[in-house]
C-alpha cells in the first residue's frame, strides 16, 4: 500500500494534479449512522409526535445498553483482524458475572456463597472476572493456535462449556446481595467510561505499537508474517486471551448494573459485537479494521434498537432487520475485498 501511495504521489506531482485524499473509512460509516438517526427522527415525527434525537434520557439509556456489547467489541475486533472468529464472549461474560459476584457479595446478604469471602474490596471481585475471561481466552487461544482447530470450532466449544460452568457453579440460582463498592462500576455513566477507555487503549495499541502490526500482519497472510520472523502462534494465543480478558470485564460491568447475577447473562453478545465490529468496517476476511470503526458500529447497533423501540416495533421484526443488516455489511466487506484485489 505504502508503494501505490507513493506511485500514485509522483503522477501527480508529474502531472500537476493535486493529490487525492482517501476519506477514512469510518467516515463513511459516521454518515450511515447519522443517516439512521435522520431517519428516526422523521418516522419519529410522522408516527409519535415525538422527537428521538431531542430526548436526554433515551439517548442516555442507549449509550449505556451499547456500552457492554462495546467492550466486547474492542477483543473481538482484534479477533477478526488476525482472520478468526470469537463465538465464547457471551458465555464467558455469564460465566465471569457469577465468579465475580460469587466474591463481592455483602455480609448483610443472609445467602452468601461463600460467608467468609464477605464485604471484599471492589478490586478483588474485578480482578476474579478478569483473569477468568483471560483464563478463557487463552485456552481458545491455545486450542487455535497448537492444535490448529478452525477458530469457529475452538470458541463454539468453549461457548458451550462456558455457559454450562455458569449454570453448574450454582445450580442454575441467581446471585445477589454485592457489596455497593462492586455495584459502583455498574451505576450512573461508569459503563461507557469503562467502553471508552478500553476503545481508547486499544485504538492507540493496534495503531501504533508492535502489537496491532503483529496483529494486522497475521490477518493479512498469515504464512507471511510467519517468514518475517513474527511468532504467529504466541501473538494469536495473546490477541484472544485480550479479547477473553475484555469480555470478563463485560461480565463484571454486567453483573454491577444488575446488582446481580444469572447464568443466563450475555446471551447472543457474541453476535452483537461481531455485528458491531463488521458493521464498523472490520473485514472477516482479516487484515483490516479499526477500532474507532468499532465503536461507530455499536453505536449503529444501540441506535437501531432504541429506535425500533422508540416507534414500537415488534421485537421480532427487530431481530429480522437486525440481521439483515449484517448480511448487508458482510455483502460490503466482500465488495470492497474484490475492488481491493482488483487494485
Amino acid at each position: 500500500m505504502t508503494t501505490n501511495a507513493t506511485a500514485n504521489a509522483e503522477l501527480d506531482a508529474k502531472s500537476g494534479r493535486k493529490p487525492h485524499r482517501r476519506i477514512p473509512p469510518e467516515a463513511n460509516i459516521f454518515f450511515v449512522l447519522i443517516g439512521i438517526a435522520l431517519v428516526y427522527e422523521i418516522l419519529g415525527w410522522i408516527f409519535i409526535g415525538q422527537s428521538f434525537l431531542m430526548n436526554q434520557q433515551r439517548l442516555t439509556i442507549m449509550i449505556l445498553q451499547v456500552s457492554v456489547i462495546g467492550i466486547i467489541a474492542v477483543g473481538v475486533t482484534q479477533v477478526i483482524i488476525t482472520g478468526g472468529i470469537d463465538l465464547s464472549s457471551g458465555s464467558v461474560v455469564g460465566l465471569t458475572a457469577m465468579l465475580a459476584a460469587s466474591v463481592g457479595q455483602s455480609s448483610t446478604w443472609p445467602r452468601a456463597l461463600y460467608p467468609g469471602l464477605t464485604d471484599l474490596p471492589f478490586f478483588i471481585p474485578l480482578a476474579v472476572g478478569v483473569l477468568a475471561g483471560a483464563l478463557a481466552g487463552f485456552i481458545n487461544g491455545q486450542l487455535i493456535a497448537r492444535t490448529k482447530i478452525p477458530p469457529f470450532i475452538a470458541t463454539l466449544g468453549m461457548m458451550v462449556t462456558a455457559r454450562g460452568l455458569s449454570k453448574w457453579y450454582t445450580k442454575g440460582q441467581p446471585i445477589s446481595g454485592l457489596t455497593d463498592g462492586f455495584n459502583f462500576i455498574g451505576t450512573g455513566i461508569w459503563p461507557v467510561v469503562v467502553f471508552l477507555v478500553v476503545a481508547i487503549i486499544f485504538h492507540v495499541v493496534l495503531r501504533y505499537t508492535r502489537y496491532g502490526k503483529f496483529t494486522y500482519a497475521i490477518g493479512a497472510n498469515q504464512q507471511a508474517a510467519r517468514v518475517s520472523g513474527i511468532n504467529v502462534e504466541a501473538h494469536l494465543i495473546k490477541v484472544y486471551a485480550i479479547a477473553g480478558l475484555l469480555a470478563g470485564l463485560a461480565g463484571v460491568v454486567t453483573a454491577a448494573r444488575a446488582q446481580t447475577a444469572q447464568a443466563g447473562m450475555g446471551v447472543m453478545y457474541e453476535l452483537d459485537a461481531i455485528a458491531a465490529a463488521v458493521i464498523g468496517g472490520t473485514s472477516l476476511a482479516g487484515g483490516a479494521g479499526r477500532i474507532t470503526g468499532t465503536v461507530i458500529g455499536t453505536i449503529i447497533l444501540g441506535v437501531m434498537t432504541s429506535g425500533f423501540t422508540f416507534l414500537r416495533v415488534d421485537a421480532y421484526y427487530q431481530e429480522i432487520v437486525k440481521g439483515l443488516i449484517i448480511v448487508a455489511a458482510v455483502v460490503a466487506d466482500v465488495y470492497r475485498q474484490k475492488k481491493r484485489a482488483k487494485r
